[in-house]
């Protein structure tokens, strides 16, 4: 994916010690990833280095929203999200992912593209279930065109004669 530029973390002139980076993210980033269930966010992303001789210790910290399809009734759903997460860049002589935390870079690179990072920890975010919230009363906010289908539709079961047989042999 060929994130927008500025997303790349420059370190090589950096002098060891606390840095800090903001970004924000859109929805011009979403639209890069193909496969990505988000079409649409608002984020902010701050990142916290701290660097040294020949590591980097990034903090990363989320906030913001972002537009997914509902599970149940596909309508656009607007979800906010917040978390932290860390990432650990040491420089050697190739690329290696030692853990979900620590990556081994070349030492020949003087710069970073975070978009692959941000990307994923957004998307890890997100609830493994993505509905509309009920309303005081209890009821579902999700379009009620397509729930009354999805009633309509589950209300009567079609039975496989298949079942039966095996159900058959289980009585007795």
């Amino acid at each position: 994916m060929n994130y927008p530029e500025r997303y790349t973390l420059a370190f090589h002139g950096l002098k060891p010690g606390a840095h800090q980076f903001d970004y924000h993210v859109g929805a011009k980033f979403f639209e890069v990833a193909e496969d990505s269930e988000i079409s649409d966010g608002a984020i902010s992303v701050t990142v916290k280095m701290v660097k040294e001789e020949r590591m980097m210790d990034l903090h990363f910290t989320l906030a913001g929203h972002v537009v997914v399809r509902c599970d149940r009734c596909a309508d656009p759903l607007d979800i906010e999200v917040a978390g932290e997460e860390r990432l650990i860049i040491k420089l050697g002589d190739r690329f290696e992912e030692e853990t979900d935390e620590v990556q081994i870079i070349p030492e020949s690179l003087h710069q970073l593209d975070l978009a692959p990072f941000i990307y994923e920890y957004i998307h890890l975010l997100l609830p493994a279930r993505k509905v509309h919230p009920d309303d005081e009363q209890g009821v579902s906010t999700c379009n009620p065109a397509i729930l009354d289908k999805l009633r309509e539709l589950t209300g009567h079961p079609v039975a496989d004669p298949r079942w039966d047989a095996l159900k058959k042999l289980k009585e007795q």
